[in-house]
């Protein structure tokens, strides 16, 4: 007999990935990894979901190779001998578990908190050195430094690629630094990399354009965005899909082969008139595979957690119908992983009673 849960488990292609279902683990920020260096209590959690039947992981963002790239010194790097040893065990381990991962490229731009984060002398780096619309924390990047960074994700990639990686994804998503370009209120340049949406999108395009050229053509680059930011839930890129073409048609031709979209829950449409999430629609413009993702098997956003909330788990029905009408492509599941490693093999033997309410106590714990 056939299960309502059946379109998660069909398998998915796409160049040289092939993934046995559609459950895709999201990134979220661990800060387990003292001094920038994963550790193999990092390899095991991730080896664990690869066991409880995930089909794709990505892994907690990480940073490239620029002084002010992180925001702590707990978070993971992407650079330097012990670091990439580091991923190359995650690597390892998860592969022998059978799961497929990708790394996520991160810089956190202004977002960074000086007094935690490694390099404190050294101001943030900016499109226009604003954390947020009116609020400058320091000088607008050089043209030399937004260079630099862009080189940073193109070698992050090519070493993702050499550790043995499935794919890369590339950040752009949540008022961090590919973001802080995207968004009007941050970017206030007036040169090439400012003004025009296509302007303010260049920095992502050629970041992409570069992780492309550094890597093999079959090896699939994920990018994530989002309209909303953390320094201002309600911001929008898009208004409208016209605007939300002009904002992802450039991306895709620069060699996004996936996107994934971030909202806080899947299930809220994005424009008026149309049922379709931001992932629906990324898809129906672009012809390209989408994530979607979103408080999947939850029913509170995650913003509660932070201040100790927990969330009781809701029915995905909606999202299996939508899953199995092409509306997208991979489901992004955070905090229901966060909590059980073994979500997905639940979920695909049917014992959805077992699925546990989420606890905010799973964000301080590496199980």
């Amino acid at each position: 007999m056939t299960k309502p849960q059946d379109p998660l488990f069909t398998p998915f292609k796409l160049h040289n990935l092939e993934l046995p279902n559609r459950i895709v683990m999201a990134p979220m920020t661990r800060e387990f990894s003292p001094g920038g260096i994963p550790g193999q209590d990092v390899a095991d959690y991730y080896r664990r979901r690869a066991e409880g039947g995930t089909g794709l992981i990505i892994t907690e963002g990480t940073t490239v190779n620029d002084p002010v790239a992180s925001m702590s010194q707990q978070i993971p790097e992407f650079h330097g001998e012990a670091a990439l040893a580091g991923w190359k065990k995650v690597v390892d381990d998860v592969h022998a578990a059978g799961g497929k991962i990708f790394p996520q490229l991160w810089h956190v731009g202004t977002a960074r908190d000086q007094r935690k984060a490694a390099n404190p002398d050294i101001p943030s780096a900016g499109p226009s050195g604003l954390v947020k619309p009116g609020k400058q924390i320091a000088e607008p990047m050089t043209t030399e430094h937004i260079e630099r960074v862009i080189q940073a994700f193109a070698d992050a990639a090519a070493d993702a690629q050499r550790l043995g990686f499935d794919g890369v994804e590339i950040h752009g998503a949540h008022g961090y630094l590919i973001d802080q370009f995207f968004w009007e209120g941050t970017n206030q340049r007036t040169d090439a990399w400012g003004g025009s949406m296509a302007k303010r999108g260049r920095f992502a395009a050629e970041i992409i354009k570069a992780v492309r050229a550094a890597t093999s053509p079959e090896f699939p680059i994920m990018f994530r965005f989002s309209q909303w930011k953390q320094q201002d839930y309600s911001a929008r890129l898009a208004q409208n899909p016209q605007q939300l073409l002009e904002f992802l048609a450039p991306l895709a031709d620069a060699g996004v082969d996936i996107f994934h979209c971030s909202t806080r829950r899947y299930w809220e449409p994005e424009f008026d008139g149309s049922d379709l999430n931001l992932a629906g629609w990324t898809k129906e413009l672009t012809g390209k595979p989408t994530v979607t993702v979103g408080s999947v098997g939850l029913n509170d956003d995650f913003f509660g957690s932070f201040s100790g909330q927990s969330s009781e788990t809701r029915a995905f029905d909606d999202l299996i119908e939508r899953l199995n009408s092409g509306e997208f492509d991979l489901v992004g599941v955070g905090r229901a992983l966060l909590q059980d490693p073994q979500w997905a093999n639940k979920v695909r033997d049917g014992r959805l009673n077992e699925l546990a309410p989420f606890t905010a106590e799973a964000l301080s714990s590496l199980s």
